[in-house]
C-alpha cells in the first residue's frame, strides 16, 4: 500500500523536533506502569469516564449525537438501544469493550477489520462486516449546504485486495522491525482511511483500530484518557491533516508529515493529561476528593452536580455535594441557585 512499503519509508526524514516527540512518547510508555501501580480505584474511575467519552466523541465526529446521560446509560448500564443513534453508539460500545479486553491479541487482518465493522452495526437493520459495493467519496459539508470532495478513495472493486495488501504490508513491516511503531501505526490508519473500505463507519472504525494497534505496542493511555475526545476537541486539525497527507496518496507522492505531527501531538497530549490526573490524585490522601477537584477544574462553563457525577463514576452525589460546598465556602466556586437545578461556576482569579 502507498505508505507501508519500505521504499516509501526509507525516503522519510524527520526533524529534531519530531524525534524529540517520539522520544518523549517512548518515555511516557516506559513510566506508565508506575501509574498503573497507584490507586486502582482512581484508574477504574478514569476507565469508565474514558469509555463514555470515547463512545460519545467518536460518534459525534460523524454527526451522531445523544444526550450525555443517555450515552452514559448505554455505556455503563448496557441498556438496549431504542433508535438509530442509540444503535450506533451501542455498537461502538461493544467494539470498544472488545478492544479494551482483547485488543492486544487481535491481529491486524482483513477478518478482524470485518469483524469489528460487523460489531459496529450489530444493532442496525443493515448488517456490517461487508466491504463497500459502490464507490464512495470523502465529502466535506458546509453549514450553507454546499459540499466539497476532500478525497476520492479506492474503487469498490479494488477494495478487498487493497485491504489485504495493507494488512500484508503491515505484517512485513512488523517482521522487519526497522521502524518505531509510532511511525507505522498512524501510517496504517492513514492508508485505511484512504482506502475507505466501507460504505459507512470508516471514521469510527479507524479510531477503534488506532486503539487496538497502540495497545499491541503497550501504548495503553487510551484505556484511561479518551483519544477520541482529543480528536474531537481538535477536529479541525484532525480532518485538515488527514486531507493534507492524503493528497497524492494514490501515486505514492503524498506527504505524511502533517498527519504524523498531529497524531503524535494528540498522543502526547493524552499522556500528559493522564500524568496530570493520576499524579495529582495519587499525591493526595483523599483520592476521591482529588478526582472531584480534577473534574471541576476541567470545567470552563457552568456545570451541575450531575455533570461531575458523569466525570466521577462510583463517587456518591453526597460526597460531590460536600466537595462543591467546601469549594464555594473557600471562594473558588459560586452557585446560581439551590436545589436540584443548581448550576456551579468556577471563579477565575
Amino acid at each position: 500500500m502507498n505508505s507501508l512499503n519500505q521504499a516509501y519509508l526509507d525516503r522519510l526524514n524527520f526533524s529534531s523536533q519530531q524525534v524529540g516527540i517520539l522520544r518523549a512518547l517512548g518515555e511516557y510508555r516506559g513510566k506508565q506502569a508506575l501509574f498503573f501501580k497507584q490507586s486502582p480505584e482512581v484508574l477504574k474511575s478514569l476507565q469508565l469516564v474514558a469509555k463514555i467519552e470515547s463512545s460519545e466523541s467518536s460518534n459525534r465526529l460523524e454527526g451522531i449525537e445523544l444526550p450525555h446521560k443517555k450515552i452514559e446509560e448505554l455505556v455503563l448500564k448496557k441498556t438496549d438501544p431504542q433508535n438509530r443513534s442509540e444503535q450506533e453508539i451501542a455498537g461502538y460500545r461493544d467494539a470498544l469493550n472488545l478492544i479494551h479486553e482483547s485488543g492486544t491479541h487481535m491481529p491486524f487482518t482483513s477478518n478482524i477489520i470485518l469483524q469489528l465493522h460487523s460489531i459496529l452495526y450489530r444493532y442496525m437493520a443493515n448488517p456490517g462486516g461487508r466491504f463497500k459495493s459502490t464507490d464512495n467519496e470523502i465529502i466535506e459539508k458546509h453549514p450553507d449546504g454546499s459540499q466539497r470532495i476532500r478525497f476520492t478513495p479506492t474503487k469498490a472493486h479494488l477494495t478487498s485486495n487493497a485491504v489485504d495488501q495493507l494488512t500484508k504490508n503491515y505484517a512485513i513491516i512488523m517482521e522487519q522491525n526497522k521502524q518505531d511503531p509510532l511511525l507505522f501505526v498512524p501510517l496504517t490508519i492513514l492508508d485505511f482511511l484512504c482506502i475507505h473500505p466501507f460504505s459507512d463507519g470508516n471514521g469510527r472504525l479507524s479510531r477503534l483500530l488506532t486503539l487496538m494497534l497502540l495497545y499491541q505496542f503497550d501504548y495503553q493511555v487510551g484505556h484511561y484518557i479518551s483519544l477520541e475526545r482529543i480528536f474531537e476537541e481538535s477536529k479541525e486539525s484532525y480532518y485538515e491533516t488527514l486531507e493534507a497527507s492524503s493528497e497524492g496518496w494514490h501515486s505514492g507522492k503524498h506527504d505524511v508529515n502533517p498527519w504524523l505531527n498531529y497524531f503524535w501531538g494528540a498522543l502526547l497530549r493524552s499522556y500528559r493529561e493522564f500524568e496530570e490526573r493520576v499524579g495529582v490524585i495519587t499525591s493526595s490522601r483523599g483520592s476521591k476528593t482529588e478526582l472531584i477537584l480534577s473534574a471541576v477544574n476541567r470545567r470552563m462553563a457552568p456545570f451541575s452536580i450531575g455533570d461531575i457525577e458523569s466525570d466521577c463514576p462510583g463517587i456518591s452525589r453526597d460526597m460531590i455535594r460536600q466537595v462543591l460546598r467546601k469549594m464555594r465556602n473557600e471562594g473558588s466556586l459560586i452557585t446560581s441557585s439551590s436545589g436540584r437545578g443548581a448550576m456551579w461556576q468556577k471563579i477565575f482569579k
